[in-house]
């Protein structure tokens, strides 16, 4: 009979909690969405094969201006990095399907390479 009471509780707990309010009316919760970049956009394609491709990897060189935010999407199957030679940017590791985005606003040109795959390399001139 004791269980059936500590059953019966537990139910009625889960109930409450499942059914309690958190002031958003029903609208769905998760992580905030990043605001739109308010400046000039570039997007690199990391194509299939990326690994073998060397200079042709990132689809160099890119120029862009001062305050862009540059987006690398991982078309590949496999990880891969966009890291600056002078420490500008790191992504840490891109998964396939995965994008990283860097806002550039010193000017000046950066060569950049993945640590995964050293031989993938690229240059961005910043205007």
């Amino acid at each position: 009979m004791r269980v059936l009471g500590v059953l019966a509780l537990t139910g009625l707990m889960v109930t409450l909690v499942g059914c309690s309010s958190n002031g958003n009316s029903g609208a769905a919760t998760g992580p905030t969405p990043m605001p739109a970049p308010n400046g000039p956009t570039a997007a690199v394609t990391i194509p299939s094969d990326a690994s073998v491709l060397g200079s042709a990897a990132f689809g160099n060189p890119l120029a862009v201006a001062a305050g862009t935010t540059v987006t690398w999407t991982n078309n590949d199957s496999i990880p891969h990095t966009s890291t600056s030679n002078s420490g500008a940017w790191n992504s840490g590791t891109i998964e396939p399907g995965s994008s990283f985005s860097a806002v550039l606003s010193t000017k000046g040109t950066f060569p950049y390479h993945c640590t995964i795959h050293p031989g993938m390399m690229g240059t961005i001139t910043v205007q």
